[in-house]
């Protein structure tokens, strides 16, 4: 049950300072980590309110696990709490990845970044499959629904993009409940953000704080997914189109939003930083988040609505069935690429169990997985 009173600003500074400070791993770690405070430790909401906002917020573009951030704020303190949620998430991985960005351009090369991620890869593999088990069986808790989970999960291995993952499910749900619609029309669906966005400024000779800002606006308003998809948007706009960096620079920009905590999107400090110093981090960075500030607060406002409607209940039902199931592709893939040893697979496996079976705080096995990572190599 949610909890009735709202959150003083004190307690939602302090939660998403703190998780902007800890959460590593990507999206899907960033949503149970979510999922663990604002429904089993605070009682904010049902588990089943967190993932209608989550899969509300998987319909926008942007980053979507900033989003559930801000619309958790939003939902607890109105516009003042979503822009101190999303400011105290965004800001801790923002300075990280300009600090990595400024010793970049000073050094030349992160050679040694990857590396820290290796004992932490595997506690983040486990975190999200403990977040599918949990939501899962709220997502699927008719059959009909873990049929198209099975779907979609299939659809997203094939290469399907992710917004058609879920509008696909989420409109095959509606088809499913609307000869028990007692009206050939219910409430509204929460207005689905349109895909075209104006194309940004070309190609300059000198990079621009004005041309620097609409590409980024432009990837905010248009990148659907999750921060790995940004990634192919970045090399599309900045390297192939207007050439403002090279394959290479992209690659060690992604190492850095990789290796920070909070969200993928902050690559977009680094980039700035890289184009056009102190000022660009800056653009860059306002500009990307920008869009989602406002986004996340109608997601705020709208999703408890949602339920009254049972055509609108029954696609949310959809997305949500369709969002589990691309955390699972992304559980398989990251799975694929960390475990990889004997090491790997049992600090994995061990981390599942102490999730599952003890609740251990997942931040804490974050860092453990790498701080004992850290140690056996400096033991040899």
């Amino acid at each position: 049950m949610a909890s009735p009173t709202k959150s003083s600003l004190g307690e939602i500074f302090r939660l998403f300072l703190r998780l902007g400070l800890t959460a590593f791993g990507g999206p899907a770690a960033h949503i149970v980590l979510m999922e663990r405070e604002a429904v089993e430790r605070r009682g904010w909401m049902s588990r089943a309110q967190f993932l209608d906002l989550v899969g509300a917020c998987n319909l926008l573009p942007g980053p979507g696990s900033t989003q559930v951030v801000m619309a958790l704020g939003y939902r607890r303190a109105g516009w003042v709490g979503l822009a101190v949620a999303g400011a105290c998430f965004i800001l801790p991985a923002s300075l990280a990845t300009l600090a990595l960005a400024w010793a970049y351009v000073r050094y030349g090369s992160l050679p040694q970044a990857q590396g820290l991620l290796y004992g932490a890869k595997p506690v983040m593999v486990a975190i999200i499959v403990q977040a599918i088990w949990k939501l899962g069986r709220t997502a699927f808790r008719r059959w009909p629904l873990a049929l198209a989970g099975l779907a979609c999960f299939a659809a997203a291995l094939l290469g399907a993009p992710p917004i058609a993952v879920l509008l696909a499910a989420g409109g095959l749900a509606l088809l499913t409940a609307w000869p028990s619609s007692k009206r050939g029309a219910a409430m509204g669906l929460a207005t689905l953000p349109a895909t075209a966005g104006a194309g940004a400024a070309g190609a300059v000779g000198a990079t621009g704080l004005a041309p620097l800002f609409l590409v980024f606006l432009k990837l905010g308003v248009v990148v659907f997914g999750s921060g790995y998809v940004l990634l192919a948007f970045l090399k599309s706009d900045l390297v192939d189109r207007l050439h403002w960096i090279t394959t290479p620079q992209l690659l060690d920009a992604i190492t850095a939003g990789q290796v920070t905590p909070g969200p993928v999107f902050a690559t977009a400090t680094f980039l700035g930083y890289l184009l056009r110093g102190w000022a660009g981090a800056v653009v860059a960075t306002v500009a990307i988040f920008l869009p989602s500030f406002f986004m996340a607060g109608l997601v705020g406002a709208l999703a408890g609505r949602i339920r009254q409607s049972l055509l609108a209940s029954a696609f949310l039902d959809g997305v949500n069935a369709a969002a589990v199931a691309l955390m699972a592709t992304v559980a398989l893939t990251l799975g694929r690429a960390t475990l990889l040893d004997g090491w790997t697979w049992a600090l994995g496996l061990a981390s599942v169990a102490l999730l599952l079976r003890f609740r251990v705080n997942a931040t804490w096995l974050i860092l453990g997985g790498a701080g004992l990572d850290v140690l056996l190599r400096g033991l040899g």
